[in-house]
């Protein structure tokens, strides 16, 4: 019989960013005093699971979301480029919140293409490299559970090709809340289910930026 193994996509928690930059991959965007208490929730949360290992994003916001349930399990960090933030053409831009960036016409030039997207990473350049990681966490913790930290878009871009949805979308359409986990539970290799759960929910402030 297949062992069964279950894999935890855990978006980073609400990152402290008053002047509504556009962060992406830049570095010191670091979690706010919410987003710490997110990240102490989730660790709670899930703590009691049977989790062996912990990979996370290099960027600062996900480290800090990994770090109360490293703590709490006895786990090393392992950093990996592979969870990273997608790749954003407009970031270190003040964007306001939601589609602030649309209202700018100057950046109308980043958007011809979105079913590319054309102003970022290729959707499924995305899904390779995450497909990749979650295999290899996969493995490393075969018959146990695993939890990655990446960001909103990675997570939805590898959870719409797992369940055969197109990878262009609405931003604003994503279930992928901060501090949100996406469970993919294997049978073997096989996916049998995934799963979508908020442990923070009720720390919400309001929407984040795209590509946070």
């Amino acid at each position: 019989m297949a062992e069964t193994t279950v894999v935890h996509l855990l978006r980073h928690g609400e990152v402290h960013n008053p002047g509504g930059i556009l962060y992406g991959r830049l570095p010191d965007f670091h979690l706010s005093e919410t987003g710490q208490l997110m990240a102490e929730t989730v660790a709670k949360a899930v703590g009691g699971r049977d989790i062996v290992k912990l990979f996370s994003s290099p960027l600062e916001r996900a480290l800090e979301t990994a770090a109360p349930l490293a703590d709490k399990l006895g786990l090393e960090i392992v950093q990996d480029t592979r969870l990273i933030e997608a790749g954003n053409l407009l970031q270190g831009r003040t964007v306001g919140q939601g589609l602030g960036v649309l209202r700018d016409w100057r950046n109308y030039r980043y958007f011809w293409n979105p079913l590319r997207p054309s102003w970022g990473e290729a959707y499924p350049i995305i899904v390779r490299r995450m497909k990749s990681m979650i295999d290899e966490a996969r493995a490393a913790a075969r018959g146990h559970e695993t939890v990655l930290v990446s960001h909103q878009l990675p997570i939805w871009a590898i959870r719409c090709a797992a369940e055969g949805r197109r990878l262009w979308h609405d931003p604003r359409r994503r279930q992928c809340a901060l501090a949100s986990l996406t469970t993919l539970t294997f049978d073997g290799d096989r996916l049998i289910s995934i799963g979508y759960s908020e442990p923070a929910g009720s720390l919400e402030t309001g929407p984040s930026l795209p590509g946070a």
